[in-house]
């Protein structure tokens, strides 16, 4: 399977990133909306027919169960389930999508497969649900991805999400609680981490904006710094030399001329109005 995800997951390494990277556009808004607004419709299309959609759930090494591989996190088995779901999905998609532009379809996409099927592969004979296992994929791929990738604000986002669900770790082993697909998630875990390795994202290079930013600065050669002595105390320049154009008689009080300073070079120098 990884072989697989080796030729599938293309190279999206064309651009540097800097601090302009990342820009808000209303996908940010809209694809986590539609998303969890999906899962409320058919929530509710289940009750409203009657439907027992727990049926379209993972359910593990069965021909019939491979259904459930891209079905299973669009069914909750109650309101409840459905609500503790959507709230992490909205935070965590609109993140994926701002700050993962460029592999946030993939991700998702991907994910809601890969996951399945290492659940169908790993779990127990009953029927899988839930999205889950998706935001396992979500919050694993933004942690570690944004500490592979050390650029301050990927990993403060890192830090955040660890912070906001962290506690879900415990949710991957067996026995912790009832009722839960702990395959589910650690599958979820497993896809994100994997995730985090094969999708390549933009380096980061801090966008320039200062002189003394230059690779090449040479402080020697920096007039502002040359104000300065061995001790870092401040050192007045010479008083300015008076420097006239070869131009005779000048009168310097006369509107045909004009006074210009020389920062370089320090100096004062008087020209002729063109």
């Amino acid at each position: 399977m990884l072989l697989v995800v080796f030729l599938i997951l293309k190279d999206n390494n064309k651009t540097n990133m800097n601090d302009n990277y990342f820009k808000f556009s209303s996908s940010v808004i809209t694809i986590p909306f539609l998303f969890v607004l999906f899962l409320w419709i058919v929530f509710w299309a289940g009750i409203k027919f009657n439907v027992d959609l727990e049926l379209f759930g993972i359910y593990p090494r069965t021909f019939f169960g491979l259904i459930g591989v891209v079905s299973s996190p669009f069914i909750h088995g109650n309101i409840e389930h459905l609500y503790n779901n959507s709230i992490p999905l909205l935070i965590l998609l609109a993140s994926l999508r701002y700050f993962y532009r460029e592999q946030s379809i993939q991700i998702l996409g991907y994910g809601i497969l890969f996951s399945g099927i290492l659940t169908w592969i790993i779990g127990r004979e009953s029927y899988h649900i839930g999205a889950s296992g998706l935001i396992y994929v979500l919050v694993s791929f933004i942690f570690f991805k944004g500490i592979r990738t050390k650029y301050y604000r990927l990993v403060a986002l890192s830090l955040l999400v660890i912070m906001l669900y962290g506690s879900m770790i415990w949710y991957v082993f067996p026995h912790v609680e009832e009722g839960i697909s702990w395959e589910g998630h650690l599958a979820g875990l497993i896809t994100g981490f994997a995730f985090s390795v094969l999708f390549k994202t933009t380096d980061y290079k801090k966008l320039i904006r200062y002189e003394w930013e230059q690779p090449d600065y040479d402080p020697q050669t920096d007039k502002f710094m040359q104000r300065f002595d061995e001790n870092g105390n401040f050192v007045n320049l010479p008083k300015p030399e008076i420097v006239q154009e070869s131009i005779s008689n000048i009168d310097s009080s006369s509107s045909e001329y004009f006074v210009e300073y020389d920062s370089q070079e320090n100096k004062y120098i008087i020209k002729k109005k063109e």
